[in-house]
């Protein structure tokens, strides 16, 4: 069974930095395309980054880059996302999945990020 489970989330000041993990189970991560999303209240889930399978090439969405940093451990089977420079604005519940190819069908239950100004 693929499992996906986020932790790191929490409460920072503005111009901290969290870092989130996303624990996998079920599968070999550095087989997949894994990517993190966020979802604040009111508003769509976002892409921020994803990392290909061979952790060669990362792409992040222009509001977080230069900031958020992707990057997995294959030994522990884990993908983390380095938050610095965090912003209000930044505050969601964050999510990791896994791409099938076509779809992100596999998601995480999310950790909750929030930002304080």
């Amino acid at each position: 069974e693929v499992q996906l489970v986020e932790s790191g989330g929490g409460l920072v000041q503005a111009g901290g930095s969290l870092r989130l993990a996303c624990a996998a189970s079920g599968f070999t991560l550095d087989d997949y395309v894994i990517g993190w999303f966020r979802q604040a209240p009111g508003k769509e889930r976002e892409g921020l980054s994803c990392i290909s399978s061979s952790a060669d090439r990362a792409y992040y969405v222009d509001s977080v880059k230069g900031r958020f940093t992707i990057s997995r451990d294959n030994a522990r089977n884990t993908l983390y996302l380095q938050m610095n420079s965090l912003k209000p604005e930044d505050t969601a519940v964050y999510y990791c999945a896994k791409w099938d190819g076509n779809s992100w069908p596999d998601w995480g239950q999310g950790t909750q990020v929030t930002v304080s100004s």
